[in-house]
């Protein structure tokens, strides 16, 4: 799965310039004109960063900060200021709101996509791993193959995406919805009850014998990747 970025930002040209420029890199871009929108947005789904314009119209980005920081699920979320101020007074207030980086208009393509490539790779470094492993399943984005103890697995698209999401978040619980959202992206419409039928066959595929189921279910609130599972799966024998 892709870094989800969020840029914030009401320059159209500039909003352009970095929605290309990001998806040339692989990255999940959604952009937003307005402090109070993105807020409201952030509320319903987290992105892995966020590219926020100091000047904004609706919510100020200095504002906007400081609720994401002062709330427990965005506390940590990595934010990367815009601003056309360069004085640094300006620069130490940003840094001081909350911000983890800060970059004066007008300024280098290149030097924004290091920036938040290395952000990224500090806050989460699973979303750039190459392989990402967890007990005895392995998974290797760049040949897109999986295997379970050295055993070749073979996916269809949608349960390799599946896996692929949970590895990037082992034992945390999601919810059909987020699944959905995560997994099969915001803009389209499916039943929750799909999810189930991918868990299923993801399970069929991922299981054999006795071994043990990696993705558990908890009733009423959705599936997570069991966290005991990488205790037994890797513990040496």
């Amino acid at each position: 799965m892709a870094a989800r970025i969020l840029v914030v930002e009401d320059e159209e040209a500039l909003t352009t310039l970095l929605r290309y420029n990001l998806e040339s890199e692989g990255y999940e871009v959604e952009t937003v004109a307005r402090g109070d929108d993105a807020d409201t947005r952030m509320k319903e789904r987290i992105p892995d960063l966020v590219v926020l314009d100091w000047m904004l119209p609706g919510l100020s980005g200095i504002e906007l900060c400081r609720r994401l920081r002062a709330r427990p699920e965005t506390k940590q979320l990595p934010i990367i200021m815009l601003t056309a101020r360069g004085e640094e007074s300006e620069r130490v207030r940003g840094l001081a709101t909350g911000a983890d980086d800060y970059i004066v208009k007008p300024f280098s393509v290149p030097e924004l996509l290091a920036r938040v490539k290395g952000l990224l790779r500090r806050a989460a470094p699973e979303r750039l791993a190459t392989v990402l492993a967890y007990g005895d399943l392995e998974l290797d984005r760049d040949k897109r193959r999986v295997a379970r103890s050295g055993r070749p697995i073979d996916l269809g698209p949608t349960e390799y995406r599946l896996l692929e999401f949970f590895l990037e978040h082992p034992g945390r619980v999601f919810s059909r919805e987020q699944l959905l959202d995560g997994v099969w992206g915001r803009d389209i419409y499916i039943d929750e009850r799909t999810v189930d039928v991918h868990i299923g066959r993801l399970r069929k595929l991922l299981n054999i014998g006795r071994e043990q189921d990696p993705i558990r279910t908890v009733r009423g609130a959705g599936y997570a990747l069991d966290d005991r599972f990488a205790k037994v799966e890797g513990s040496p024998s």
